[in-house]
């Protein structure tokens, strides 16, 4: 089949986190299977970068095509990616494709993409990849649905969820059942079989070995909890068996929320305490998890972590918010704890409770292992998805 992927970002754009790597990983390994694909994106790096390569280029065997932002500036203030030369395109070549996956849902590219697909009967799945909720933004988001988005969900061949969760939040959007299917995000293990040997990343940064590092890696945004996490780390640091033994190390690019972790830190005082290490991607990545004792995220919503993923693939015992997708991803006392969303004492507490127990904090990391493992294949993603796109070029999809 030839396959159109539809994503504001793509490699090597790792800022904008676990969609743009996940639409990389099915794509590669769409072409190992057989098929041609092809991914229309924009030239963003980050929110205030823009990439200088080539429009159009392979990677893997994958087409990509690059088109340009008007501006970075909305962007960054709006994530809006909006690239003029993309209708042009889409309408010369949209009938060479037998299927259309969409990625994210309020964007530039799927109106466009979504309105020719109607046009040339280009049938179409849509994988929302948690942007459905209308936390922030509140009235911009809700005119997009009106003027558009519920178009696009109707009309969709079929609709991709990530976890229960989402399959509940497309419900509340007017979406029957039967137009939904459950596939989770695509995960590589085989990136992890074989990790960097311990102490590289302390090292590198000059942190002791009897340190206890406990890591956050992700975008530095609000609604992922850090302050709440800075916040439970100080509570911690008045405990006096801890004070002198523990480090907080926070990992990933700036998605703008950077000024008021760096001032919540001020304030607290615990500026020697805390690492701010700005994006990793890699072995670098890698060796920042290998290095770490106990992973947290303190989401104020969170879908399907990757970065959460990520460090369960390294054994790590993690501790996360009880919200979304979360309770799917963290078995309650068998490879993590969770906490109340926004319960600083709580969260210190389970923090404690892990770096005091360690033996239990180190069967936790097992199990997490073999979870991610056994549940995320990439395998069985890609499976499911062929199925998805066989079953709506045929005509078999329920509308």
């Amino acid at each position: 089949m030839k396959i159109l992927q539809v994503i504001p970002y793509f490699p090597p754009a790792y800022a904008f986190g676990g969609p743009c790597i996940g639409a990389y990983i099915i794509s590669r390994e769409l072409v190992s299977r057989g098929h041609e694909v092809v991914v229309f994106t924009t030239d963003a790096r980050d929110t205030s970068q823009k990439l200088h390569i080539p429009s159009m280029e392979r990677i893997e065997g994958i087409t990509v095509y690059r088109f340009k932002n008007v501006s970075m500036f909305f962007v960054k203030n709006s994530k809006l990616f909006i690239t003029p030369a993309l209708p042009l395109k889409i309408r010369k070549v949209i009938k060479t494709f037998d299927v259309i996956h969409l990625h994210e849902y309020r964007t530039f590219q799927n109106i466009v993409v979504a309105h020719y697909s109607n046009k040339y009967n280009i049938p179409y799945v849509l994988q929302a990849n948690g942007s459905l909720t209308y936390l922030g933004r509140y009235r911009r988001k809700k005119l997009f649905d009106v003027l558009c988005g519920y178009k696009i969900l109707k009309n969709a061949s079929k609709l991709i969820a990530l976890s229960n969760f989402e399959l509940r939040q497309y419900q509340n959007m007017g979406i029957s059942n039967e137009k939904i299917t459950i596939i989770p995000s695509a995960f590589d293990f085989s990136e992890y079989v074989n990790l960097p040997p311990r102490g590289r990343f302390r090292i590198k940064y000059g942190i002791s070995d009897d340190a206890k590092i406990i890591l956050y890696v992700g975008r530095i945004h609000r609604i992922k909890g850090l302050d709440i996490l800075i916040k439970a780390f100080a509570y911690l640091l008045n405990q006096q068996e801890l004070k002198n033994n523990i480090l907080l190390v926070i990992v990933g690019p700036d998605d703008g929320f950077l000024g008021q972790v760096k001032t919540l830190i001020k304030q607290l005082n615990i500026d020697d305490k805390v690492l701010l290490i700005g994006p990793l991607y890699g072995k670098l990545k890698l060796e920042a998890y290998v290095d770490s004792d106990l992973f947290v995220l303190p989401s104020r919503y969170e879908l399907l972590s990757r970065s959460l993923r990520e460090a369960c693939a390294c054994g790590k015992p993690v501790i996360a918010s009880r919200v979304g997708g979360l309770m799917d991803l963290v078995m309650e006392g068998v490879t993590g704890l969770l906490f109340k969303p926004g319960d600083v004492t709580e969260l210190a507490k389970s923090i404690f409770l892990l770096l005091d127990n360690w033996e239990k904090a180190e069967d936790m990391g097992l199990k997490g292992r073999q979870f991610v493992k056994e549940n995320f294949s990439i395998e069985k993603v890609v499976e499911k998805l062929e199925k998805v796109y066989e079953e709506i070029y045929r005509g078999k999809a329920v509308f």
